[in-house]
């Protein structure tokens, strides 16, 4: 088995055809379900992001499982597929490996070294180990994924380096007002992104209010910053007099428009700096053409981000991920040899077995001391036979190249396909 991923993100499209697919968690928990129906898929994780899609799956077929993770995507996204297939990517086997390693550390984040992917990534591992969707495949690898994303974190600067699109965003209101202290900051949601809104602009010192359809949610996050919560309706009259809006829901639709702004704003000159996170978006771009009104959205944020390099920080976790990556792929391609190593013994063992049967009908005399010594030297000629195919195997196992050795020694010794397959069954590797 090899995995595949096939997604679309930030890099490979607009944000307008991103939209088109943004999934929330019960839309992309469902999707792996229908991505382990294929026929040619085993395991499947689905990372859906406010800047990508993406679907990892443990096959048996490349060509096949390619067509159908397409396809399953088109399909969530709507519209001519032709419009939609030319900004997916794939990766494959060490490519896809290589691919998690960089996303899990930060290194193909919109905002480059960003940390909130880490608690995605986990969040992922945990909603497909959870629906039954993660086996010992994806389990394996996403885990490997977060130790590397932790080591890049606790061994680089690259917290200080990389600003999530929620500093980002609060600088960019920095530039306007020049100090968030004071400032009223509404925000809209109550996830992950809406607490770290929340938190930033708290530390900031500003005036928050926070807007959620759920209530009880609202108040949660709320009092975890001494701020205010207000239901959905009020967000009109808190309008009026906010400084700064983030709205950042799982919204399938637009929940504020051009119309609603403008007249929440009648009557007051002060400046607003809106902040539209979310994707699709929550709030209509066409704010961005009223009076005294910036938006700030993924659109522009990534237009400002891509411009930014790494420096040290960067390098560094990019040294990290390249040292993992090729531990982890040693380590893959060693584990792969295993079942046909064990299979090879275990028909060894076979043969000595039947052999020493076959003695016993032709000596059926012979004292069991002799017999002892007898089958001991047997097996030892039969160990040491072995010994150097079973070890070159597996250090050539680790060498560049397309040549399964594995599968030569299988071919080579006549093993039983389902003597192989029957080793890993129980706690696959």
């Amino acid at each position: 088995m090899s995995v595949l991923v096939v997604g679309i993100s930030h890099r490979s499209a607009p944000v307008a055809v991103l939209e088109q697919l943004a999934l929330d968690q019960p839309g992309a928990s469902k999707l792996a379900v229908d991505a382990v129906h294929e026929e040619h898929v085993s395991e499947a994780a689905v990372l859906a992001t406010c800047n990508r899609v993406e679907v990892y799956a443990d096959v048996s077929r490349f060509h096949g499982s390619v067509e159908a993770l397409s396809r399953l995507l088109c399909e969530r996204a709507g519209g001519e597929p032709e419009a939609f297939v030319p900004h997916l990517y794939v990766h494959y086997d060490d490519g896809a490996v290589s691919h998690l390693l960089q996303v899990a550390s930060g290194l193909d984040s919109m905002a480059v070294g960003e940390s909130q992917i880490l608690g995605q990534v986990r969040d992922v591992l945990r909603q497909g180990q959870e629906g039954g969707t993660v086996g010992a495949s994806l389990n394996l690898l996403f885990q490997q994924a977060l130790r590397v994303g932790k080591r890049s974190h606790a061994e680089t600067d690259i917290d200080r380096y990389a600003p999530s699109l929620v500093t980002a965003s609060m600088e960019q209101a920095a530039t306007h007002f020049g100090d968030l202290a004071g400032k009223r900051v509404l925000v809209i949601g109550a996830g992950s992104l809406a607490a770290l809104a929340v938190g930033t602009a708290s530390r900031a010192g500003a005036e928050l209010t926070v807007a959620n359809r759920t209530p009880t949610n609202a108040d949660r996050l709320a009092g975890q910053y001494d701020a205010r919560s207000v239901d959905l309706s009020a967000i009109p009259a808190e309008l009026a007099t906010t400084d700064v809006l983030i709205s950042c829901t799982a919204s399938s639709g637009q929940v504020l428009d051009a119309g609603q702004v403008a007249a929440a704003r009648l009557g007051n000159p002060e400046p607003l700096i809106v902040a539209d996170l979310a994707l699709p978006h929550d709030v209509d771009p066409a704010v961005a053409d009223l009076p005294g009104v910036t938006l700030v959205n993924l659109r522009s944020l990534a237009e400002e981000l891509q411009h930014t390099d790494g420096g040290a920080a960067v390098d560094g976790v990019r040294r990290i991920v390249a040292e993992e990556l090729k531990a982890f792929l040693a380590a893959r391609r060693s584990a792969s040899v295993t079942p046909t190593v064990v299979a090879l013994r275990s028909m060894a063992t076979g043969v000595v077995e039947a052999e020493m049967e076959r003695l016993d009908h032709k000596l059926p005399g012979l004292d069991p001391t002799t017999r002892a010594e007898v089958l001991h030297t047997v097996r030892r000629v039969a160990d040491k036979l072995l010994h150097q195919p079973t070890v070159r195997v597996k250090e050539l196992a680790n060498e560049d190249g397309a040549v399964s050795y594995a599968a030569a020694l299988a071919e080579l010794f006549a093993l039983d396909p389902e003597a192989v397959d029957a080793v890993t069954r129980p706690g696959e590797v």
